[in-house]
């Protein structure tokens, strides 16, 4: 059976002047998918999420949110999903419970559940010993916990978390993304912004989105499998000279140094150990292995490429 789709859209666009921030931008969202929106900051990530929660209208296109019309039934979408952004507002003045209390209300929850639906927040968010603290004590991560309590607290089929772990500890990203994904395994569909590649990886699905286009969408395997990448990592007596050797050559991608290590992805599934061994005799080779080519290096790999026809357009105009 086909899945059931959250999200569906048509080749929306969103103008402001002359400006085209969101062009063509078509997407498909399954049930319970965890849907990633990446690219660089100004890319057009949050005005398509703006456009999908019916906070900014289309100039083009069609789409269709948790069965509404994202045109014409823009207010029935904002009252049927979540939302939460990284400057979400908390009061710091008020405790966490009633920082809880008072989004209840506003979400519409029956004030008959609220009691109930508040202690079953706090209690799968961890939030439970700290519900009666002032919001404005609490550390980044933890306000980060009120504020994803804040969004689901009346149960919504579908979340939207709009750059959720800028300016986030790795420990309470890596403890936000178990979160989701329980959030995700009991049926709710969540789409996130983010422009950590790394962040990528942990999502079912995801959308490059790069000067406002859409580049391509698919699993994270797929992506990366389409692009034709493969990558090694080595280690070299003079690694500027190598890097300068690798990068002159047409099979290479992008070459990049980790600390004493040079990463080295190759195009058109090119062997990148072959490579570097034609290249890497004069400049000192010392170590060589193959690595998993990542979703940040496809993106990279795109966002070049796009580059490169933009100004071959611009040269040829």
């Amino acid at each position: 059976m086909a899945p059931e789709l959250v999200i569906r859209t048509e080749r929306l666009e969103r103008r402001f002047g002359s400006l085209v921030a969101v062009r063509d931008v078509s997407l498909q969202v399954a049930r319970g998918q965890i849907f990633g929106v990446l690219g660089p900051n100004g890319a057009g990530k949050s005005t398509t999420i703006r456009m999908l929660c019916g906070i900014l209208t289309p100039s083009a296109g069609s789409g269709q949110v948790v069965g509404f019309d994202i045109v014409r039934q823009a207010e029935q979408i904002k009252q049927n999903i979540g939302y939460m952004t990284q400057r979400f507002s908390l009061y710091e003045d008020l405790s966490v419970e009633e920082n809880l209390a008072f989004y209840a209300g506003i979400y519409g929850v029956p004030r008959n559940q609220r009691r109930d639906r508040l202690q079953q927040v706090l209690e799968s968010t961890g939030l439970s010993q700290r519900r009666k603290q002032l919001a404005g004590t609490l550390s980044g991560g933890w306000k980060q916990r009120v504020a994803l309590a804040s969004a689901t607290v009346h149960e919504p089929p579908l979340l939207f978390l709009d750059e959720p772990t800028a300016g986030v500890d790795p420990v309470s990203r890596r403890e936000f993304w178990e979160q989701i994904h329980h959030l995700s395994s009991v049926g709710t569909t969540i789409v996130v912004t983010t422009h950590y590649m790394d962040e990528a990886e942990r999502c079912h699905q995801i959308a490059f989105i790069f000067r406002g286009q859409l580049l391509d969408t698919g699993t994270p395997q797929e992506i990366v499998a389409r692009r034709g990448l493969r990558a090694a990592e080595a280690r070299a007596a003079d690694a500027g000279a190598l890097a300068a050797r690798l990068r002159a050559d047409p099979r290479v991608d992008e070459v990049s140094h980790y600390g004493h290590l040079l990463r080295v992805c190759t195009r058109e599934h090119a062997d990148p150990l072959l490579v570097v061994r034609e290249l890497g005799g004069e400049a000192g080779l010392l170590e060589l292995d193959e690595v998993r080519a990542t979703v940040e290096d496809a993106f990279v790999s795109m966002v070049r490429e796009d580059l490169v026809h933009a100004g071959d357009g611009a040269a040829r105009a």
